[in-house]
């Protein structure tokens, strides 16, 4: 079953969630001192991601994160999270809070990377899920952590993370295997390590960086990448119409 996997995935980041609230009391200083060490590993991870890319590929990345930076800030993106967090957070008790902000940041961590691509890529190309169980085991036990830092939001995070997961299963599994490109990748694995980096600096309260309206720019990456890899077979096809 080519969706298996990013059930399991969606299981476990549910399932770490549940046991995170149920030790959720620790000391405020002990919360901040945790907070501030994942800030500092997730700027740590973003950094890794962002120079696992080629060298050559510079130009793709960055024209990617300026195009979807400025879809994301038409579309306001991040405006619309937030009505969505602020929404969700009515309906948690009245000492929950930064629902949105968990469900953005988990959503990130969770989704962003190449595990969660190539995971995806091979239950829907092979119906094998070793990568997803892989990530789900991952994703579980820091979900524990992440709840008991930042809250229950992050179990809406496995919303997202299913419709991504799924949604390149899916299209892998009907379309077979194009989307198998280790530049295409590589890019998108980078220019998620940039969405990261903000997501990490956001923690640290360093600036406030509006990561949501970045979020096109994988999307934008990806497209942008396809097409330098085939636009020319593309031209030569239509060139014989």
């Amino acid at each position: 079953m080519f969706l298996l996997g990013p059930i399991v995935n969606t299981i476990a980041i549910l399932l770490g969630t549940l046991i995170g609230t149920r030790l959720r009391g620790m000391p405020d200083r002990m919360k901040t001192t945790v907070l501030q060490g994942l800030g500092l590993f997730v700027i740590t991870l973003g950094l890794s991601m962002v120079l696992s890319a080629p060298g050559g590929d510079v130009i793709y990345i960055v024209l990617s994160v300026v195009l979807g930076g400025v879809l994301g800030a038409w579309w306001n993106i991040e405006a619309m999270l937030e009505q969505f967090g602020v929404w969700c957070q009515s309906k948690f008790k009245s000492g929950e809070t930064r629902v949105g902000e968990a469900f953005v940041f988990a959503s990130l961590v969770y989704g962003v990377g190449s595990m969660a691509i190539l995971g995806a890529i091979q239950s829907g190309l092979s119906g094998q899920n070793t990568i997803l169980y892989t990530k789900s085991l991952l994703d579980g036990f820091s979900g524990i952590i992440f709840t008991t830092v930042m809250g229950p939001g992050i179990a809406l995070s496995a919303i997202p993370i299913f419709i991504y997961e799924g949604g390149i299963a899916t299209v892998s599994h009907f379309f077979g295997g194009n989307l198998h490109s280790v530049p295409i990748t590589a890019d998108v694995t980078a220019v998620g390590g940039i969405l990261i980096l903000g997501i990490g600096i956001n923690i640290l309260e360093i600036k406030r960086i509006q990561v949501a309206n970045l979020l096109p720019a994988m999307l934008v990456v990806a497209i942008v990448r396809w097409l330098s890899i085939h636009g020319t077979a593309l031209i030569a096809g239509f060139s014989h119409l």
